[in-house]
């Protein structure tokens, strides 16, 4: 079947050219196509040249964006004891023990990240078929399994954000709010590509970066030239 594209949505394609934009040029095409009746996020689309049913070319790590998300994050914490109260006093929006494992079993979900500490990981496993296909699951590579909370807790909800390739090498990430101005985006943006260069899988052969697209979340998708990006010097 095939989706039905708006009227909306066919104008706005019209204004995208077939070719890679210069950074800043997408991101200022990006916010003239967010059009849509609520705001609307700043999505990037990378495919890269890793094959992730291979361990050593998996991505899994974290991007601190210097400009935020733009979004409210509800971070809930599971820890024990002293934990509890120092997560609740750190931000949390929901902190527990054992009983909030309960609860998350039972389809507790009103949060958008969770942390753990280390020594309740064995209790918090038993949750992986609810949590990971969500991409919920706390994990020591995404920065969520620590007992540093307060900084954990001060970090996701400032702009924080943990990412991943999917199966098939691609990550999509939102860095941002269509409403921030074009340069607040393009160092978001740029601070998204460093991580990934820095963190490029042992196992990567060949081109590693493919293609980058961005797009508002109801808008068309927008080329950037890949190299153009990565040699981008900004003050």
């Amino acid at each position: 079947m095939t989706r039905k594209v708006s009227r909306r949505v066919q104008e706005l394609q019209k204004k995208v050219e077939d070719r890679p934009y210069e950074p800043l040029e997408a991101l200022n095409l990006l916010k003239e196509t967010a059009t849509a009746k609520f705001p609307e996020s700043a999505e990037a689309h990378i495919r890269l040249g890793i094959d992730p049913k291979y361990t050593d070319q998996q991505l899994r790590t974290t991007v601190v964006l210097p400009n935020g998300t733009g979004q409210t994050i509800r971070v809930a914490v599971i820890a024990r004891g002293e934990k509890v109260t120092e997560a609740s006093n750190s931000g949390a929006d929901v902190a527990g023990s054992e009983e909030l494992i309960d609860e998350i079993q039972k389809g507790r979900m009103d949060f958008d990240l969770l942390i753990a500490t280390p020594d309740m990981m064995p209790q918090v496993a038993k949750l992986g078929r609810m949590l990971g296909p969500r991409g919920l699951m706390p994990s020591p590579k995404g920065g969520t399994v620590t007992f540093d909370l307060g900084q954990a807790i001060a970090e996701f909800k400032g702009g924080k954000l943990e990412f991943r390739a999917d199966r098939t090498g691609i990550v999509h990430v939102l860095f941002g709010k269509a409403a921030f101005p074009s340069e607040n985006l393009l160092v978001n943006l740029k601070a998204l590509q460093e991580t990934i260069d820095r963190n490029r899988p042992s196992g990567a052969k060949g081109r590693y970066w493919r293609s980058v697209y961005v797009s508002a979340t109801m808008g068309p998708s927008i080329q950037v030239e890949v190299n153009l990006l990565r040699d981008l010097k900004l003050a």
